[in-house]
């Protein structure tokens, strides 16, 4: 939501992030995001950019999702989850968060090919190690896959002719869509954060305290649910130290 027209070059493609926004006592606010490496750019493909040349046409903002309601501003980010919902029903999909697309886009990504180190750029984690521990499940199965190719090639499977070769190979290839079901989350104490099973091999964690009217969001990820239990509560231990000593110092 922090996006304006001035950071996407429309010629090179590239997309410079380098501003978050976010409500604090009712006013929007903006500034810079929460780590250095979430400072990035991007380079965003050319459907991508068709979408939004047609969108900078139909606006005369300098924000490039601005808000329909207050001028010179960008929209509320709250709003994100509301319309994504309204375009699941439509599209009779199961209900998932905004934040779950970033998912979808990781594993998909790793899925055709990109490499860890690029991936994590692109997302903007800390280091490719944080990537990697995240996603392992993924690279896991594309190893798996990758040998089954291998195996394929060797015994000439790969060089099948006829339509029945056709039919099997997208058979196979069907079989291997992953089929993404996150689960909602059970209810849980207040001040205890909550816990989120993404898939099979991923659990999140998230705490987010208020601290002077801002909300404060960390999330945690495991591969088990007792492993994110554990990391989810020394995270919470972190974040309420750190917010006894803000309020210590007014």
């Amino acid at each position: 939501m922090g996006l304006q027209w001035q950071d996407l070059d429309f010629e090179s493609g590239k997309l410079k992030i380098r501003r978050q926004a976010y409500y604090l006592n009712g006013k929007m606010q903006t500034s810079e995001p929460k780590t250095k490496t979430s400072i990035r750019t991007i380079k965003l493909p050319e459907a991508v950019l068709n979408v939004l040349k047609k969108l900078k046409e139909a606006t005369d903002s300098r924000w490039m999702f601005p808000s329909p309601v207050v001028n010179d501003v960008p929209r509320n980010p709250n709003t994100l989850q509301k319309k994504i919902r309204n375009v699941l029903e439509r599209a009779d999909c199961k209900r998932i968060r905004f934040h779950d697309l970033r998912h979808t886009f990781a594993t998909t990504a790793l899925a055709n090919g990109m490499d860890i180190k690029t991936l994590s750029s692109i997302i903007g984690h800390v280091s490719s190690s944080t990537t990697l521990d995240i996603y392992l499940h993924s690279t896991d199965k594309m190893q798996k896959e990758a040998a089954k190719s291998i195996d394929r090639g060797i015994r000439g499977v790969c060089h099948e002719k006829g339509e029945d070769g056709k039919q099997a190979a997208k058979s196979e290839k069907l079989q291997q869509k992953q089929k993404f079901e996150p689960v909602k989350g059970k209810y849980r104490k207040p001040g205890t954060g909550c816990i989120t099973k993404i898939n099979e091999h991923l659990w999140e964690g998230r705490y987010s305290p208020k601290v002077n009217g801002k909300k404060m969001v960390r999330n945690i990820y495991a591969h088990t649910e007792e492993e994110c239990e554990e990391k989810l509560a020394e995270l919470i231990k972190i974040m309420k130290a750190e917010i006894a000593e803000l309020k210590k110092n007014g």
